[in-house]
């Protein structure tokens, strides 16, 4: 079974949230809770309240408006979908044993987005 939902913003990155950190320590984790709660959203709103009981193989496919970030940047973000799959209890745990592998694909498009594929293994 797949499991898709979409994320319709540009995610922080890597850089964004280490100078938010070096700001102050409470100002990262603010970001973070903050970009969680919005994944959360799209995620009940698009998946309803699944919860997944099969380990998952989790597909990025990050959708950007331009070539500027570097891939480990843009991608970086997947913490916090991982974080918010578990706060939003789809995802048991985003250990080894549950998220047992992942990808990343990358494209360009006016708007930036995000789509989460989660595949169940069998």
């Amino acid at each position: 079974m797949k499991y898709i939902f979409q994320i319709d913003k540009r995610l922080m990155g890597l850089n964004e949230y280490t100078n938010l950190n070096r700001r102050n320590r409470y100002l990262g984790n603010q970001a973070k809770q903050k970009e969680q709660s919005y994944i959360i959203c799209c995620i009940k709103e698009q998946l309803g309240n699944i919860q997944i009981h099969k380990p998952v193989i989790g597909h990025f496919i990050w959708i950007e408006e331009n070539k500027r970030r570097d891939l480990d940047n843009i991608c970086f973000a997947k913490k916090f979908i991982l974080d918010a799959l578990v706060q939003a209890n789809v995802l048991a745990d985003d250990n080894r044993n549950i998220v047992t592998n992942f990808t990343d694909s990358f494209e360009y498009a006016q708007k930036s987005k995000v789509i989460v594929e989660l595949e169940e293994l069998l």
